[in-house]
């Protein structure tokens, strides 16, 4: 008797079709993760429908009430049912998924947040008359009759009430209504020419407006400035650098930081590609690169950069959500980004951002005390002549002072000598008047003062200097007597051998050995004796995190920052008059002297309307 074979079972799982109530709610788990989802794609398409005027209420973090009204071209009577299904969309024909010009695409949205919530669309035409479908649970009802002037409301209520199991992943109302205002803020940085409302309507009435931006004039880079100050913050705009460059048909503009106006966390890094919000690692990777040299590993750079192209150089149907993209040549947009970040930051040159003399100043002001009696004031400020006069006097040196202190620190010099200097207001850092503990220079400006920490200051100098040099020179190799072989996956091998170029320049040496095996001949001299399979591996980790690797040449620019450190004026000496200044005017010559090598800043610049609003006399 034949024996049954076991790995047959008489109960074979079945292929089944899945209604569309269930298909919706499997891609409502893609699209709507969470409210803020569900506001991105209904703000997303009021964008789209060109909207100038967006208002956004939510309840409970969005879990009760979402809102989204909206003056744009509305939606017709007849096509709202067809709006509802699945995979209609009115901007896309279907024949070509790489020309895409709008957020939304793909159809989803609008059926995926009926299949889990309450949703009601009322909606008005140009010339038509206004009406209303609602849907709950993936359940529609029929087109009724409406009261709207203009445009489109979109209401959602009781979000996933169909999907209770998806509830229980929802953070607290005010985790959710971060979310949301996050989702906000960055569409609003991506379309300045509109007008965005957001309001909390938690337990009725007409709530409070937690977030506004109005609509912003002027050109671009004008319009783009004051959205920005608006969203992120004045402090941001003020110490941003204006970014524009181009290359191979990618343009790259936007607002990127000051390195000393850096923030503990990446919570400021807003990246637009063809005016839509992502979270790209190899966007942010780039961002990254082009500051690391100017901050250390626990600081992140602050910038609002927006990538334009032709949207055949970009797959934005990565994702659901759209949060993703996949560029053509994802090696020219990272380029461009480490290219025009870099020599925006060099054009910048000495300058340091103005929160750290707010700083300054914070730190200068007393404890308020018990209200006192109104101030007298004894005396005006004196006139520029007679302050001329007095600088003049007073710039030999402060000799009354006794010699525990540092504040007799140059050499007196001939009047005649001293009038050969150019006047404070021609140097952008002033002229030295003074140096205390041994370490800072007082300088004197046209409209304030500056205090310099000599030795950070030099030391971003002399650091500039031999990176200077190396590029000119080269990095020398050390021949290793036996090569080092690593063995890798043919994978990796390949991964490691495609930037073995570029490891080239840098002094790293690698060939293939067979397999997935390299040798690896030479390594940068100047490292000295170093674990070549430890940094072949680093160098691996990089290139699958980020698509690129800093390694070798972080190291390098390492030691370089280490020699500038040892080879700096140290704290502690005293310097003579013409010492001081010719370090003030090498700063103001050489790039990126505004901060040290670690990204703090070298000096801290007040102006005297500051200074005398400390003393009472403003």
């Amino acid at each position: 008797m034949a024996q049954a074979n076991p790995n047959i079972s008489d109960n074979r799982p079945v292929i089944r079709q899945l209604d569309d109530a269930a298909i919706n709610r499997i891609a409502a788990g893609e699209v709507v993760e969470r409210p803020a989802s569900a506001v991105k794609e209904l703000v997303e398409n009021a964008i789209d429908a060109g909207a100038d005027r967006i208002a956004i209420d939510i309840a409970d973090g969005g879990k009760t009430l979402i809102r989204v009204t909206d003056n744009g071209c509305g939606i017709a009577a007849e096509d709202l049912p067809l709006a509802l299904s699945r995979h209609a969309t009115s901007k896309i024909d279907g024949l070509d998924l790489l020309n895409i010009h709008t957020f939304g695409f793909r159809g989803e949205a609008l059926p995926s947040l009926g299949a889990v919530g309450r949703l009601t669309i009322t909606s008005r035409v140009p010339g038509g008359q206004a009406a209303s479908i609602h849907v709950a649970g993936g359940k529609m009802e029929a087109v009724k009759p409406a009261a709207l002037r203009s445009g489109t409301v979109v209401e959602l209520r009781d979000l996933f009430f169909a999907t209770p199991a998806r509830l229980k992943f929802m953070r607290t109302d005010r985790a959710e209504s971060q979310a949301v205002t996050d989702i906000v803020k960055r569409l609003a940085m991506a379309e300045p020419a509109v007008t965005f409302t957001l309001r909390d309507v938690s337990g009725g009435g007409e709530g409070r407006v937690t977030f506004r931006a109005d609509r912003e004039n002027g050109d671009l880079f004008d319009a783009l400035h004051a959205r920005l100050a608006r969203v992120i913050g004045r402090e941001f705009a003020e110490n941003a650098l204006q970014i524009d460059a181009m290359r191979d048909g990618i343009r790259l503009y936007g607002y990127a930081a000051l390195p000393t106006y850096s923030r503990g966390a990446a919570v400021a890094q807003y990246l637009f590609v063809n005016g839509r919000p992502v979270r790209d690692k190899m966007l942010t990777g780039a961002l990254r690169a082009a500051y690391f040299d100017f901050l250390s590993r626990d600081r992140h750079p602050a910038a609002a950069l927006f990538i334009d192209c032709d949207p055949e150089l970009v797959d934005v149907n990565v994702h659901p959500a759209k949060s993703e993209v996949r560029f053509r040549d994802p090696g020219v947009a990272r380029g461009l980004i480490v290219s025009a970040l870099r020599h925006a930051l060099a054009e910048a040159g000495h300058r340091a951002s103005r929160t750290v003399a707010n700083a300054t100043l914070g730190a200068m002001r007393p404890e308020p005390a018990q209200p006192s009696p109104a101030r007298v004031y004894q005396m005006d400020r004196p006139s520029p002549a007679a302050r001329q006069a007095a600088y003049l006097a007073q710039s030999p040196g402060f000799a009354e002072l006794a010699n525990d202190y540092s504040g007799t620190v140059v050499e007196p010099t001939p009047p005649a000598a001293a009038a050969e200097d150019p006047p404070a207001q021609e140097l952008p850092l002033g002229a030295a008047r003074g140096q205390v503990h041994e370490n800072y220079i007082i300088a004197q400006t046209a409209d304030g003062l500056v205090i310099v920490d000599q030795h950070a200051a030099h030391e971003r100098l002399v650091y500039e200097k031999l990176k200077s040099q190396m590029a000119e020179n080269g990095v020398a190799a050390q021949a290793l007597l036996i090569p080092e072989i690593v063995e890798l996956s043919e994978g990796d091998c390949t991964r490691l051998m495609s930037v073995a170029d570029d490891l080239s320049r840098l002094g790293l040496t690698l060939e293939p050995f067979g397999g997935g095996a390299v040798a690896v001949r030479e390594t940068p001299a100047i490292l000295g004796e170093v674990d070549a399979r430890a940094m072949v591996l680093d160098i691996l980790d990089e290139l699958a995190d980020q698509g690129n690797s800093q390694t070798v040449q972080a190291r390098i620019e390492a030691i370089l920052s280490r020699v500038a450190c040892h080879g700096s004026v140290r704290s502690g000496r005293r310097m003579r008059a013409e010492e001081m200044n010719a370090l003030l005017r090498e700063m103001e010559a050489t790039p990126h002297s505004g901060q040290c090598n670690h990204g703090r800043p070298t000096y801290v610049e007040l102006k005297l309307s500051d200074i005398e609003r400390l003393f009472g006399r403003s």
